[in-house]
């Protein structure tokens, strides 16, 4: 058995940052059951240009493969009954809503225990269930003003920019879900469920890390560095060779007197201003222009040959292209492949999370309402009158 083909998950999810918290979850094995809404068509990903026709989209299938789906609306009268049948069977109820819906949709632990005391209600929405943003909207270009980080990524002289991925999304995510496995866990051993608050304002303001430190401590100014340099550890940047660019760091004193070394510049590592740590930092400026004008007298493959060889970190700045198609993408089994009627061979990232044997075979992501049929018969036991009953008085959407 996989990891968590024991586990069931009821998501109330969209877009983004929701779906990939639960991609990883499916990827290990958990039953995910999107519960998607059929007033609004479904999971607003469906719809995400480009590469996208009716409800297909290749940004759907990138966060919802192994999944299903029912098509049900939980504020119909009789669609409630079945959310609440289907949490009878669940382990958890996770959602990705504004902070305030959770309540208004009935679906906190406060308003189903009654049903499952053993329920897990796990909530990840922009800024959490309480404070005073709890009611608007949150989006990962947002976060990412908000909580400092624009003010770290790009050039000094630039304007604020975001990562060129959606990482407080993505981040949040993950922490949904093992937010999700814990209270999992608990209720397991316990017998007592629990809501999980995860908001996308926390992750990114947790993200900032050992910079929060030194200024909550210290009352360092955090800035943006030039050519994406590490706030303290000298040399550790993007430098230009003679063809392009490559990234190179020494985290560590020893990688500093291997660069050395190869640059043919044993001057370096005695010379007063580079010794430690401390000194490099302090005379960063001057290191910089010296190791810009030596890795400019060769080119990238040549620096990396040598580089490698002695073992110090490094790496071609590659292109999107080029890092799916690295030697080590594909050793580490991270490209995978599902069979879609409308794009064929859809090809993309397997998830990153490691437990046990890696799945091979992955479905593709579900059509709206796939398998409510099938869901309600197998997992709930309803007849086909029942369903057919549920199905005229609205549950499901309109017909």
């Amino acid at each position: 058995m996989r990891p968590l083909e024991d586990v069931r998950v009821l998501a109330l999810e969209q877009y983004g940052a929701g779906p990939f918290g639960s991609l990883q979850l499916a990827d290990l094995g958990a039953e995910v059951i999107k519960i998607e809404d059929p007033a609004d068509g479904g999971d607003v990903g469906r719809y995400v240009p480009p590469f996208a026709e009716g409800e297909d989209s290749l940004f759907f299938e990138s966060f919802n493969r192994d999944k299903r789906s029912i098509s049900l609306d939980v504020r119909h009268p009789e669609g409630r009954v079945v959310l609440e049948d289907l949490v009878r069977h669940a382990d958890a109820v996770y959602s990705n809503l504004r902070g305030d819906v959770p309540a208004k949709l009935g679906i906190r632990y406060e308003d189903l225990k009654g049903v499952n005391p053993k329920i897990v209600c796990c909530s990840l929405s922009g800024f959490g269930m309480t404070g005073p943003r709890a009611a608007d909207p949150g989006y990962d270009y947002v976060l990412q003003g908000l909580a400092g980080w624009m003010t770290l990524t790009g050039d000094p002289d630039g304007p604020p920019e975001k990562t060129g991925l959606s990482l407080v999304d993505y981040c949040g995510g993950f922490v949904a879900a093992i937010s999700l496995l814990a209270g999992v866990h608990a209720a397991r051993r316990d017998g007592v469920g629990m809501d999980c608050d995860v908001s996308l304002y926390d992750t990114a303001i947790s993200l900032l890390t050992y910079p929060a430190t030194w200024h909550l401590t210290a009352a360092y100014q955090p800035t943006r560095t030039r050519r994406s340099a590490h706030p303290s550890l000298v040399p550790f940047q993007v430098f230009r060779a003679a063809d392009g660019w490559l990234v190179m760091g020494c985290a560590k004193e020893k990688f500093w007197r291997r660069l050395t070394a190869v640059l043919d510049r044993p001057d370096l590592a005695t010379d007063p201003r580079f010794v430690t740590f401390a000194d490099r930092n302090t005379h960063r400026a001057e290191l910089q222009d010296i190791l810009e004008h030596e890795l400019s007298k060769r080119t990238v493959a040549e620096w990396l040959d040598a580089l490698r060889a002695a073992a110090v970190p490094c790496a071609p700045v590659n292109d999107v292209a080029q890092a799916l198609r690295d030697e080590h993408t594909l050793a580490r089994d991270l490209i995978v492949s599902t069979e879609h009627p409308r794009f064929g061979s859809v090809r993309q990232v397997n998830s990153p999370v490691r437990a046990g044997e890696i799945p091979r075979q992955h479905r593709r992501a579900p059509f709206r309402g796939e398998d409510t049929a099938a869901v309600l018969r197998e997992l709930l036991g309803y007849d086909d009158a029942t369903v057919r009953r549920l199905s005229a008085a609205g549950a499901f959407g309109e017909e």
